[in-house]
Formats: C-alpha cells, sequence, structure tokens
C-alpha cells in the first residue's frame, strides 16, 4: 500500500489549498503514499515536503479555465498513471469520468453542495440558473454511478450520494496549524475583531462593517478582515460605509499571517447569511477561531447553534441584523473573562471532536477499502 501513488487534481484551487494540501495530501504523504496535486498557479513543476506539485497557468477567464485547463489536467494526469485519482472540482466530472472508463480509481471530492450554490452565483443569469443547477445535479448523479467513491465535506452533502461509496470527511482544522507558543494573554489583546476567508456580501461583510460604527468610540474596537474581496470594487463601497474607518483591509494571506493575526484578536467573526447553501454547511472558519480559543460571533442557524451553544463557545446572532452583531461585539469585549472562557471551552470542543486527526483517518480507510478492492479484482482476472 505506501508504494501507490496518488494524484490530487484541481482546475480552481491552488496547490496549498489547505484541505488538498495541508489536510489530504500531508496525511496521506505520512502514511507512505506518493502524492502528486496538479493545480492552477505559476507554470511548472517542484517538490514541497515531499509532495510533487505539477501546476500550469492560472487561467484568465471562465472558459479558458472550463476547456484548455481542463484538457491541460487531463493530460497530466493520465502522464502520471497513478493507483488513485481523486478530483476537486465539479468542472472536472468529465475528466473524472474520462479517467474512471480506463479503468481507474477516481474519486469525486465534493466541498459544496453546489447545485444550490449556482442558484446564487452573479455570474450566471438569473434566468438560466436553475436549469444550469439541475444540469450539475444530474451530472452529478451519473458521475456517482460511475466512479469509484465520493468523499463528501458535510452529511448533508453526502446525502446526494449512494452511501455504499461515499464517506463523510469534514473539513475540521489541524489541531496545531494556528496555534503558537508565543501567542499574547487573551486579556491584554487589543479589541481587534477579525474575519477571514472570501469576503463577500452573501457573507456577511456590510454588516459586519455597519456593526463597527454602531460601537461606542471609547471601545476603539477594530474590525480586520482578511481574505480576497469578490467582486473587486466591492472593497471600495466598504470603505466608503460607516464603520469603513474602523475597518483594515489586509486582503489574501498566507496560513502563518492568518496564525498571527488570530493570535492577536479577540474575537472571531463567521456571520454568514441565511442562503441554502450555508444553512447546512460547516464553516471552516468557525472551527479554525475554536482552535485558536476565540470566542465566536455566528449566525444563529439550527446547525450552527447546536456547535456553539453545545461547546458553549460564542454568542449567535441574526446576521442580517447589524445591531445585533454590535451588541454582541460590545458584550464580549467588555466582558473578557466570560470571552476568555468562551475561546477555552471551543478549544476544548476542537481537541475532543472537530479536528482533523479524526478525519483523516477515514480518508485513509476509505483509500485502503477502494485499494484493496482494485487489487483483489485484478486477482480475480489473473
Amino acid at each position: 500500500m505506501p508504494s501507490k501513488k496518488i494524484v490530487h487534481l484541481t482546475s480552481l484551487h491552488r496547490p496549498f489549498d489547505t484541505r488538498i494540501f495541508y489536510k489530504e495530501a500531508k496525511t496521506l504523504r505520512n502514511e507512505g503514499y506518493t502524492v502528486v496535486i496538479i493545480a492552477p498557479d505559476k507554470p511548472g513543476g517542484q517538490v514541497v515536503e515531499e509532495i510533487h506539485l505539477k501546476t500550469i497557468a492560472v487561467a484568465s477567464n471562465r472558459f479558458i479555465r472550463f476547456t484548455h485547463t481542463l484538457w491541460q489536467v487531463y493530460r497530466i494526469a493520465q502522464d502520471e498513471k497513478a493507483a488513485l485519482y481523486h478530483f476537486h472540482d465539479p468542472e472536472l466530472l468529465l475528466v473524472g469520468l474520462l479517467l474512471s472508463i480506463q479503468g481507474k480509481i477516481v474519486i469525486y471530492d465534493v466541498h459544496e453542495d453546489v447545485p444550490r450554490q449556482i442558484l446564487y452565483k452573479h455570474w450566471i443569469p438569473r434566468v438560466f440558473r436553475r436549469l444550469v443547477s439541475g444540469c450539475v445535479a444530474f451530472v452529478e448523479r451519473i458521475a456517482a454511478w460511475k466512479l469509484s467513491g465520493i468523499v463528501a465535506a458535510t452529511p448533508h452533502i453526502a446525502q446526494r450520494f449512494p452511501s455504499n461509496k461515499t464517506v463523510v470527511v469534514q473539513n475540521f482544522p489541524l489541531l496545531d496549524e494556528l496555534t503558537s507558543p508565543t501567542t499574547p494573554k487573551y486579556t491584554v489583546r487589543e479589541p481587534v475583531v477579525v474575519y477571514h476567508g472570501v469576503i463577500t456580501v452573501t457573507r456577511g461583510v456590510k454588516e459586519i462593517v455597519q456593526a463597527m460604527a454602531l460601537l461606542s468610540e471609547d471601545m476603539y474596537a477594530r474590525l480586520v478582515l482578511v481574505g480576497e474581496i469578490i467582486p473587486h470594487d466591492l472593497e471600495m463601497e466598504l470603505r466608503q460605509m460607516p464603520g469603513g474607518q474602523w475597518t483594515e483591509f489586509m486582503g489574501w494571506q498566507s496560513r502563518d499571517e492568518i496564525k498571527k493575526t488570530l493570535s492577536k484578536a479577540r474575537i472571531g467573526l463567521v456571520t454568514l447569511h441565511p442562503t441554502p447553501s450555508y444553512l447546512d454547511s460547516y464553516p471552516v472558519k468557525l472551527f479554525e477561531y475554536m482552535t485558536t480559543s476565540l470566542p465566536v460571533i455566528a449566525s444563529d442557524f439550527p446547525l450552527w447553534r447546536e456547535i456553539v451553544h453545545g461547546a458553549g463557545c460564542g454568542l449567535l446572532v441574526d446576521p442580517l441584523d447589524a445591531q445585533a452583531i454590535a451588541h454582541a461585539i460590545a458584550w464580549l469585549l467588555e466582558h473578557p473573562e466570560e470571552a476568555e472562557a468562551m475561546g477555552k471551552h471551543g478549544r476544548q470542543a476542537v481537541e475532543n471532536c472537530y479536528n482533523w486527526e479524526f478525519e483523516g483517518k477515514k480518508l485513509l480507510e476509505f483509500y485502503e477499502k477502494l485499494l484493496s478492492k482494485k487489487a483483489l479484482t485484478r486477482r480475480r482476472m489473473a
């Protein structure tokens, strides 16, 4: 088993994507597998932490990504002659099916409920969204019948696929990735509130900026936004909003920089809007805040309520109510001892349940099952 080569394919994510590189690929490498990642970046090849990166040019637009990029990913994947192929984007379904037809073991890693998400994609004309959503759902069903296995990022996503070939591998954090022994004591930190991740309107960025304007100036609170803003002209609008003057826009940052930012913060925000794709999701940033012992302010969704109330790690709010968000921020800043205790409760919950160490074992067992099944089939045919 350790001599097997595994290839991860993505046409959308960068090679150092947290789930793909730091969690899945490194877990496989530590188990003795040879791991290759095909991903968009500066074209070339390199070996990082014993993981082989085969990178292709980043597509300048979606048409190129859906055509030329897919062809490049498929061509490189074929050349690798791997024991198992693991792809991460719905646009690679055709590539996965082609490899499967050739007798390869192929896994589809479903990060999101894509048919639901399409209903809210701004770049797809509204009149076509339901049609595109239905087509993607149909293709996924066909692919699930042909592919070797499905890795679902949440139990909700797993419900859409055959249970006999699906495993849930949740995107819980690595226990020590974002923690540091030099983290300042909680009660001496500045009143910094942080959000990290992709920044969009539906992820609640306008409401959290507005909330900053509703806080007393005596608090000296500051909001730090870490991540890419989509669309890019949204940043100018946010800067001009009430609260924009107390907001710092850091843009995309490395994992090390994110670690530094979280270590200086007092509160982690995850106030996504109640869209269907978020209501049933497990937001990675929620668990990453918990990992770093930050108290959280989260959207009051039923699923999230179970996590936050169950762990006693923060406060829940209506994400569409800037005043409610401001009130929660003010309460945590004015009650540092209670806030610190919430952060510790969150960390304990991650150590006991919500961590990648448990999920990585499920992934390894799934790989072993598929590879063993393939080996048995070959022996019977010999």
